[in-house]
């Protein structure tokens, strides 16, 4: 592993990086330079994540890819250790390791761990575009992430002209982007035919977003590209309007049209500016005035254990949350076994698809055996607290009104059952019985899981 504490490694790495990468990891004070949620519980540091990158094991390489979202481009901001370990990732790519193929957390279908890396560093890219009132991070890190990208060229350009389709997309996607420095400005000539050529052709939803808004802004006429997507769009509307409708004659067809064609793979959430609404999370204007933030049921008798007993205060273990990174002492990509371990307790009811927890009052849900969202007992849970306001085992509608105050100019979606969803942070609160009494029983889970309709289990749906 290598040593944070100083500049060179304490030992020889597990796994050798090519000499270029290996010498910036061992050059770079990583100690000095944190990313999201740095020395946090069970969340590793950007070294350790980097080798990971290099693992034999599927398993790590893509909780590794993961954490290069959550904690080094967490919500379309960089930090102090994203653009070194963005040079280290573009000295990576063209060790034969990355290769590799399986399937990546943000992404359907498989490809090598080389085209998923070019795409992390075309999400950098677009980041790096954002303006510093956009909450992109702090001044002097977007300046230097910034000061990364004619590095990076040099590193993504040979991929281009790759032989393996989904390498050359996203490297010619990332190049595209990395071109927004004004030092590159003199090369977009060079790459302009490959971005209409490679990306505006492209089954990825985002990569022909990248082509028109890239060649718009060269000056170049993308009439027909504008053309193509509306009618593209209209008549993959058409078509799912005719195949949910049983007693029209082109059902079929259309049924068969939908499963002819290809997957689009983009990430679920792709950062930078491809959401023309894109608005950093904001707290209410100072003239609004601020709604009483929610306070916690008052607990039972410690003594009474009837069906629905109230844990109190004092016997609740203390969380706190950070967005889609982890609540308490859980980070999302969690095996069994590690949570097993963190809570010091064997899961009383498990199944692929889920765990609960009984004295540490939760419930753990997975995807692909890895941890993606935790509901947490309105009754005997941790209070979970943000802003140092609880949100466990409160009135409802308490908690919604100060978390849509909170969060006055992010977005708030609603699932079939009402629950209020917050897709800024990361949480979903639904309502837990108790007696004749509703208390909140938050849930915390990742992007992918913001639709509950399709993501809970019916375990979780039939919960009380």
């Amino acid at each position: 592993m290598i040593d944070k504490t100083a500049g060179g490694p304490s030992t020889a790495p597990e796994v050798s990086p090519p000499p270029p990468a290996l010498a910036m990891l061992t050059g770079t004070a990583w100690s000095e330079l944190p990313h999201f949620c740095t020395d946090l519980h069970n969340v590793p540091d950007t070294p350790d994540i980097l080798i990971g990158l290099l693992d034999g094991d599927h398993t790590r390489r893509a909780q590794e890819v993961w954490n290069l979202y959550r904690l080094l481009l967490n919500q379309e901001r960089v930090f102090p250790a994203t653009a070194p370990a963005a040079l280290v990732i573009g000295a990576l790519l063209d060790d034969p390791r990355m290769l590799a193929e399986g399937q990546w957390e943000r992404r359907a279908g498989t490809r090598s761990l080389r085209a998923e890396l070019l795409n992390w560093l075309a999400s950098f890219a677009d980041v790096t575009r954002l303006d510093a009132e956009n909450s992109v991070g702090a001044p002097q890190d977007l300046a230097a992430a910034r000061a990364a990208r004619p590095t990076l060229h040099t590193y993504v350009a040979v991929f281009c002209e790759d032989d393996d389709p989904q390498v050359r997309e996203a490297a010619v996607a990332a190049t595209a982007l990395l071109l927004a420095d004004p030092a590159l400005a003199a090369s977009i000539p060079h790459y302009a035919p490959a971005v209409r050529d490679v990306l505006a052709r492209s089954t990825d939803s985002y990569y022909r977003w990248i082509a028109r808004e890239r060649l718009e802004t060269w000056g170049e006429d993308i009439a027909d590209l504008i053309t193509a997507e509306e009618e593209h769009r209209a008549a993959t509307a058409q078509a799912h309007e005719l195949a949910d409708d049983p007693f029209d004659e082109g059902q079929e067809q259309a049924i068969r049209w939908l499963a002819e064609q290809p997957e689009d793979t983009a990430a679920l959430e792709p950062p930078g500016r491809w959401h023309p609404d894109w608005a950093a999370p904001g707290r209410a204007a100072p003239h609004e005035p601020s709604p009483e933030p929610p306070t916690a049921a008052q607990g039972s008798a410690p003594g009474y254990r009837g069906p629905w007993r109230i844990a109190g205060d004092e016997e609740r273990h203390e969380w706190t949350y950070t967005p889609y990174v982890g609540v308490g002492p859980l980070h999302f990509g969690m095996a069994l076994e590690e949570i097993t371990a963190a809570l010091g307790e064997k899961a009383s009811v498990s199944s692929s698809h889920y765990a609960d927890f009984r004295t540490a009052g939760v419930r753990a849900l997975f995807r692909r055996n890895r941890l993606e969202c935790v509901a947490v007992d309105a009754l005997t849970g941790p209070q979970v607290r943000l802003d140092g306001v609880p949100l466990t085992g409160c009135a409802p509608s308490r908690v919604e009104n100060w978390l849509a105050h909170r969060t006055a100019h992010g977005r708030l979606m609603y699932s079939p059952a009402a629950d209020p969803v917050f897709p800024d942070l990361g949480l979903a609160i639904r309502s837990q019985q108790a007696g004749d009494v509703n208390l909140t029983r938050p849930l915390f889970l990742l992007y992918s899981w913001l639709d509950l309709w399709h993501s809970l289990p019916s375990q979780e749906w039939n919960f009380r």
